[in-house]
């Protein structure tokens, strides 16, 4: 009889005690898996929130404000600085900002892989109403709203439209097809947007260079906002490139509430997963505790086997392989209640979000639980070992 089989034959004698061992290595996988899942989903939901804000790096002109003072009396502020940048410099920050995250991320991406927006703000009378007109880049504003939805009509393609915003649309009052007066050009809108309860629904958006032409604005922009396409992306640095290289502008990281967020979610994480790792304890003090009953009660079996020839070693792995089997038992165990701990808890700590299995974890179950299993077996194994033939032989 092979020793695998002679493993089995006992397992299945010994199941319940099996069972119970198994059960400790089941609840640590269980924790641990259930853990990793939920903290995958939450970032991911963390992620996605992150659409939301848009840009994570905005760029605006270098102004600043002085007191004027005479003797001790304030006489007034004074602005010091450009109050455009101009669109050769939005090339540059672009060059940056792709730079920077194919260094930082080891790639490279000929499309590129940030998102950078240039916006002209400017005051226009619309149909008697002072308004608030935005020049953008019709691809690339697309890319940075993605939460950006028409109720009519369609979006920016071709200079000479305009998309308009819900509450805009009430006032002037207006909609697709009808042709609005801005600056010293006509513009036809041909969408618009649906509520986003924000700025942009009192706003008119066309594409940049008709707004630049028809306020005599050429080159111009008022702002930048940049959106690296990356969880990783090496914002502040890409901050500090822009500041250093190009005099006369301010970039400043957006990403307070994301790393907020974050270290709300890595704390929870840390304390949950020492909790796994003692509860893994727990079970491998459990198979310990299990394998030395096992080797006092079957010291008959053991002086059997050294009798008909069986070496010390092979005594010693017929209980790292129970030990193994232990493992796989609560590894597989242990990984399917994980997944379905983080499905149905999920929802409830991360407010609606959906935990699903992550495959991946499989092994990492696995391989953690077979540790623990013939870990905690190696010692009862070694005692095993030393158990003297003829002392297990006068128990028959």
């Amino acid at each position: 009889m092979r020793l695998y089989q002679l493993v089995l034959k006992d397992v299945m004698r010994r199941r319940r005690r099996v069972l119970y061992a198994a059960l400790g290595v089941v609840l640590g996988i269980m924790t641990f898996v259930g853990v990793l899942t939920m903290s995958s989903a939450a970032q991911e939901r963390i992620y996605r929130q992150l659409d939301k804000y848009g840009a994570n790096l905005t760029v605006s002109p270098a102004v600043s404000s002085l007191d004027q003072k005479l003797g001790d009396l304030t006489i007034g502020t004074l602005t010091v600085g450009e109050n455009y940048i101009s669109e050769d410099k939005v090339i540059r920050m672009r060059d940056i900002a792709n730079n920077e995250i194919e260094m930082a991320l080891g790639i490279k991406d000929e499309t590129g892989p940030a998102v950078v927006a240039p916006r002209l703000f400017l005051n226009a009378s619309v149909s008697g109403r002072t308004v608030t007109a935005v020049g953008v880049d019709p691809l690339e504003e697309r890319k940075l709203k993605v939460w950006w939805r028409t109720s009519s009509g369609r979006f920016l393609e071709k200079p000479g439209e305009a998309l308009i915003g819900s509450r805009l649309a009430e006032i002037l009052p207006a909609s697709v097809g009808d042709w609005l007066t801005l600056g010293s050009g006509r513009i036809v809108v041909v969408g618009v947007l649906a509520e986003t309860g924000s700025a942009d629904d009192y706003q008119v958006f066309a594409p940049l260079g008709t707004v630049q032409d028809s306020f005599g604005k050429p080159g111009m922009v008022s702002a930048v906002d940049i959106r690296a396409l990356c969880n990783a992306c090496p914002v502040e640095t890409i901050a500090d490139s822009i500041n250093q290289n190009i005099a006369g502008v301010r970039a400043v990281a957006v990403k307070q509430i994301a790393d907020n967020e974050m270290d709300v979610v890595s704390k929870l994480g840390r304390f949950l997963l020492a909790l796994a790792v003692v509860t893994l304890l727990v079970g491998g003090f459990g198979v310990v505790n299990t394998m030395l009953t096992s080797v006092h009660e079957r010291r008959k079996d053991i002086g059997i086997m050294r009798a008909v020839g069986a070496s010390r070693g092979q005594v010693g792995r017929v209980l790292v392989y129970e030990g193994a089997l232990v493992g796989v038992i609560g590894g597989v165990l242990g990984y399917i209640g994980g997944s379905l701990l983080a499905y149905l808890l999920s929802p409830i700590v991360f407010d609606g979000t959906v935990a699903l299995p992550v495959w991946s974890y499989t092994a990492v179950a696995l391989i953690l639980a077979l540790g623990v299993g013939v870990g905690s077996s190696a010692y009862p194994a070694a005692r095993a070992t030393r158990v003297p033939v003829a002392e297990s032989l006068r128990s028959l």
